[in-house]
């Protein structure tokens, strides 16, 4: 006799693999997994960076805490605006009452956890990540994976203590986006042949920092046809000077000048074509939280009528344009005269205040 789990002697292979593949449970469903991180990230640096992209590669969700801090200058709000910008697939919480210290006193820990919890609003986290001893703590609260990333700084050796100390000799662990804002951002507007450039590179020396070229002025002397560009040009001209910005500024030392802007890309725009462009709006409106200082240079020097100016009755009506858009858009602005050392003077009694004592005009 046989046992009844023995197969009939007429029963095929192929009988056997199907009934086989029938009793095979079905797949596992997966389980969602969150990952959490936190930091002030003032600022945000490759070392935060390589963190969280490691987090991004390891979980299907990430959640950002990131906390107010009177350690930095930069706002939180701006801050968060980073993070968002390079990662917007994570969601990322402003704290902006979170616990300002950080120990291994128990009642600091458990102030901590709690904020976190509320923050967190009943979101289960799977996975939490840090470089930091609180990572043990915060991990067993939440009930979640102990993930630390580089806790020994062997990957990426730096620390945001460290750049705030020395932003310039620490730039390079900075994206050019986030060195931007650290500095202190320098426009200087005015019609053609107002002194413009000439003026935005004597104060680079003088504060030996950078000076940021008009792009559109190289563009233009490249590609103009008839002395006009296309209205699609006038997007690739306001674009490029952006990118100038930022690529030239991370060399930049507290402070960088920027010949020319969006604002004035824009009057150029209308004048050629008789209106700007989707882009060109949406550049011009935001250059008044791009900069920190709006200088204006007078038509109050000689005119040069070189062949690619049209004028200076030209040059008047555009800087009564530049004038007339500056407060319709409620831009403060300070006007340059005279010659270029007295505008330069001008400029430092309005800078100066906002740089480290040893970095002002001398």
């Amino acid at each position: 006799m046989c046992c009844c789990r023995c197969r009939p002697i007429n029963e095929s292979q192929t009988d056997i693999g199907q009934r086989l593949t029938l009793t095979i449970p079905a797949t596992v469903t997966h389980m969602p997994t969150t990952g959490l991180t936190l930091g002030k990230f003032a600022p945000l640096h490759l070392g935060h960076q390589y963190l969280i992209e490691t987090a991004l590669a390891e979980v299907d969700e990430l959640i950002i805490l990131i906390y107010h801090t009177d350690l930095y200058p930069v706002p939180l709000n701006v801050r968060a605006g980073w993070l968002r910008q390079r990662y917007p697939q994570a969601v990322v919480i402003e704290c902006w009452d979170g616990p300002q210290t950080v120990s291994a006193d128990p009642g600091n820990q458990l102030q901590q956890e709690e904020y976190i919890l509320r923050q967190l609003g009943g979101r289960r986290i799977t996975h939490f990540y840090s470089s930091e001893f609180y990572g043990e703590h915060v991990s067993r609260r939440l009930g979640a994976l102990d993930r630390r990333v580089d806790e020994a700084r062997s990957t990426m050796p730096v620390s945001a203590t460290g750049i705030r100390a020395n932003p310039w000799a620490m730039r390079q662990w900075l994206s050019p986006q986030v060195y931007w804002d650290t500095l202190v951002k320098c426009v200087l507007l005015g019609s053609v042949s107002t002194g413009k450039s000439t003026l935005t590179e004597a104060l680079a020396a003088r504060y030996q920092t950078v000076a940021v070229p008009e792009y559109g002025r190289v563009y233009w002397e490249q590609h103009q046809q008839q002395r006009r560009l296309a209205l699609e040009e006038m997007d690739t001209i306001a674009r490029t000077h952006q990118q100038w910005e930022y690529r030239m500024a991370h060399e930049a030392r507290d402070c960088v000048f920027v010949d020319t802007n969006a604002l004035t890309t824009r009057l150029f725009c209308l004048d050629y074509h008789g209106r700007s462009t989707p882009l060109l709006e949406r550049l011009a409106d935001a250059n008044a939280a791009r900069y920190d200082l709006f200088f204006v240079c007078d038509d109050d020097i000689p005119y040069d009528d070189t062949w690619d100016r049209s004028g200076p009755q030209k040059r008047s009506v555009l800087q009564r344009q530049i004038l007339a858009d500056l407060a319709r858009r409620k831009i403060p602005y300070h006007r340059l005269s005279g010659s270029v050392v007295e505008r330069m003077d001008q400029v430092a009694a309005v800078l100066d205040s906002r740089l480290p004592p040893h970095r002002r005009a001398k």
